[in-house]
């Protein structure tokens, strides 16, 4: 059960250089979902997909570094999206015209694997939030928001006192709504600051939203645990590489640049 959870739970990375095959995969009853992706070159090759030609001192510097597509989630989503697994060769011509003929560019995709039947519940502010499952189902928690997301929630009427609407979220709420309900036929929390912290300015209603799945525990585990988990190493969250822990320190400035 913890096995699963922990693969369900993760945000996976992969990246595959011009030429090479990407492949993503999620485990049995889940499907794939795309939460962000990149095509194009924001480091040198040398940091990352290096040419497969000799190049010269002079041509490395006069390398695109400042390269990308606005078209690489939209080809993620119809590629992969709501998949178990997906797999196509890399190259320019996937994405439209080529923003940096002569660069070798490479793809980066971030993912997580969704339960195939899932529910979502909210609570507003101060108000109790209970999960339940059936009797001999447990409570496997996939997501959780504290705070205000840009599109509100409709159960919670948005009230700023005039403040300008700015999406704000806990960075604790997942890790909070695991330990209280996790493995749990039921539970039951506030979606209070006490609970969550205050993520917003003063004077922003907040809300919760959870989404989970109620499941038996022996389905919930990998369909043959005698065997090795159908996951390559590039697909581990963190720690695989000093390239990839580069990649995404770098990736993050870049989406926050973006």
């Amino acid at each position: 059960f913890s096995g699963y959870i922990s693969q369900v739970l993760k945000n996976y990375t992969d990246h595959a250089c011009d030429g090479e095959y990407i492949s993503l995969r999620c485990p049995h009853r889940t499907t794939i979902s795309i939460q962000s992706s990149f095509y194009g070159r924001i480091v040198p090759s040398h940091q990352m997909c290096p040419s497969r030609y000799p190049h010269s001192y002079a041509t490395l510097i006069k390398e695109d570094v400042a390269c990308s597509v606005g078209t690489s989630l939209q080809k993620m989503l119809d590629e992969c999206q709501d998949r178990r697994s997906c797999q196509f060769l890399v190259n320019s011509r996937l994405f439209g015209a080529d923003p940096c003929p002569g660069t070798g560019k490479y793809l980066l995709v971030w993912y997580k694997c969704r339960p195939n039947e899932y529910k979502s519940k909210v609570a507003c502010e101060d108000d109790k939030l209970r999960l339940s499952c059936k009797k001999s189902m447990v409570i496997a928690i996939y997501s959780a928001v504290f705070g205000r997301t840009q599109g509100g929630s409709l159960e919670c009427p948005y009230q700023t006192l005039g403040m300008p609407t700015i999406e704000c979220q806990s960075a604790t709420a997942l890790q909070l709504m695991i330990k209280r309900c996790h493995g749990k036929r039921s539970c039951s929390i506030y979606a209070s600051t006490y609970e969550f912290g205050d993520p917003c300015y003063p004077g922003i209603r907040k809300h919760l939203n959870v989404i989970y799945t109620c499941d038996n525990t022996p389905f919930l585990l990998p369909v043959d645990e005698t065997q090795p988990p159908a996951f390559t190493s590039s697909m581990e969250p963190v720690g695989v590489s000093t390239e990839m822990a580069l990649l995404s320190n770098i990736l993050a400035a870049y989406a926050f640049i973006t």
